[in-house]
């Protein structure tokens, strides 16, 4: 937005950060800016710039879910835009739980971009039975402060329909429209060879329980160029911290995790922005595999995708916008990447984007928005302020042992340990003024310096090993 240009309306966006907030590698992971999944980032960055508009600000809420500041949000902010996953999952209902409590207090338009139901490929809604009262007053508290909803796709539509509800758009994922009517996607080789560059992602369960493991093996096997893409927060734990703490560290066949030969190979990528990791597919053949918005993030870079659907959210999702996709659990015993790059025809999917797009256009029309490709510049003031900013790049394994590599942990380690002396300092005052016989407070045994420490062990080890 020009300085010149004083906002008239201001957006409160439910995202982890706003698409022009640099944090170096360690504080990202720290915060979990990406708010568990980097995926997450695709779609709210694109909802940033498409509702950036002259004498609009879009101000990012961090993912709080904060019951006390209704009354700040109320005062403050003209709209509460919510882009929105797989939502209608058991596993998020809590969430979804706190998320209609705060909207149950606001008086101002609440307008939700792309909500999804997840359930398997057979669309059968059997279990989300338990969670039905919870989804019915989550969109009726939307519905009371906007003019329709907006999901991802015929699933959840059919899903939502079924519950009664009558005011329902399927508009996709902002994440596809962060360049507007353009969506250029095009084979840029004719055929494979070894000297293809492929990208290949997948979650902890597909490589688990759905054969893409042995997919992975194969393809690695056969073509030297291929990098794996993670999302995870925990992914990107064990490039940078070596940390095996979370449960997905169980999964060694995933490429993040430090025994896998690709992770030795330095053939292994997680990003905190999604400014870099879409230039970065810039740069290859093919992507593909069972992560919605990794394949996403390839087209968007004008790099050919195919998603290796495994459950209902990303089936509706390539359905609606005619990505090339497979069903995950109907391949082929000795797929070859080759084979889904081959068949793949991108011609419904960029004939049909601009359709899609004023489909969209109108969703957010009807609910009070503006949107940048139609009422501003075409986001350029956007991509101006991105290009003069350093994003870090895609966090590597850490496979090092040279100063360099030691120097940026330890110096953040450094920093945390001063803060939380800092606060240690505060919070004995406190309990001196509050207490007649003070108790010193514990140290957090989960600080960020004890796990750090634990970490990041073996691989000094190894460090001073070689300098010996």
């Amino acid at each position: 937005m020009s300085p010149n240009v004083h906002p008239t309306k201001r957006i409160l966006l439910r995202s982890g950060k706003t698409p022009y907030d640099v944090f170096p590698v360690e504080e990202a992971l720290h915060q979990d800016v990406i708010a568990t999944n980097s995926g997450n980032l695709i779609f709210s960055d694109a909802a940033h710039k498409i509702l950036e508009t002259p004498g609009t600000e879009v101000v990012s809420n961090g993912m709080r879910t904060d019951l006390s500041a209704a009354g700040r949000i109320n005062e403050e902010y003209d709209a509460f835009v919510i882009p929105l996953a797989n939502a209608f999952r058991p596993s998020f209902e809590s969430g979804l739980k706190r998320l209609t409590r705060l909207i149950g207090k606001l008086r101002i338009p609440v307008v939700v971009l792309g909500v999804g139901a997840q359930t398997g490929l057979n669309y059968d809604p059997a279990r989300l039975k338990p969670m039905e009262q919870t989804v019915r007053e989550f969109v009726s508290a939307v519905l009371d402060r906007s003019a329709s909803i907006g999901v991802r796709g015929e699933f959840t539509e059919k899903y939502l329909r079924d519950l009664g509800f009558r005011d329902v758009e399927t508009i996709g994922c902002p994440s596809l429209f962060m360049y507007g009517k353009e969506l250029p996607v095009q084979k840029r080789t004719a055929a494979f060879t070894a000297e293809s560059r492929i990208a290949i992602n997948g979650s902890h369960s597909a490589v688990r329980g759905q054969g893409l493991g042995e997919l992975i093996t194969r393809t690695h096997a056969r073509y030297p160029h291929l990098t794996f893409i993670g999302q995870n927060l925990s992914d990107a734990r064990q490039l940078h911290w070596r940390d095996l703490s979370h449960p997905n560290a169980a999964v060694t066949a995933i490429p993040t995790h430090p025994d896998h030969p690709m992770y030795r190979e330095d053939k292994v990528r997680v990003y905190v922005d999604p400014v870099t990791w879409i230039d970065d597919l810039r740069g290859y053949d093919f992507s593909f595999g069972s992560r919605i918005h990794g394949n996403i993030a390839a087209l968007l870079a004008g790099t050919p995708a195919t998603v290796l659907c495994g459950d209902s959210r990303t089936l509706e999702l390539c359905r609606y916008f005619d990505i090339p996709h497979r069903r995950i659990d109907t391949l082929p015993a000795d797929l070859d990447p080759a084979t889904l790059y081959e068949e793949a025809d991108f011609t419904a999917l960029t004939g049909g984007h601009v359709e899609r797009f004023e489909r969209f256009e109108g969703f957010l029309d009807r609910n009070g928005l503006r949107n940048t490709f139609t009422h501003g510049d075409g986001g350029a003031a956007f991509e101006a302020r991105m290009s003069a900013l350093t994003f870090p790049p895609g966090i590597r394994p850490w496979n090092d042992a040279d100063l360099a590599s030691l120097t940026s942990r330890f110096g953040w380690m450094q920093t945390r340990i001063a803060e939380l002396s800092l606060d240690n300092a505060r919070l004995k005052r406190e309990l001196k003024q509050t207490t007649t016989k003070p108790t010193p407070p514990a140290t957090p045994t989960t600080s960020v310096y004890r796990r750090a420490r634990k970490v990041v062990a073996r691989p000094i080890r190894r460090a001073l090993q070689s300098g010996r």
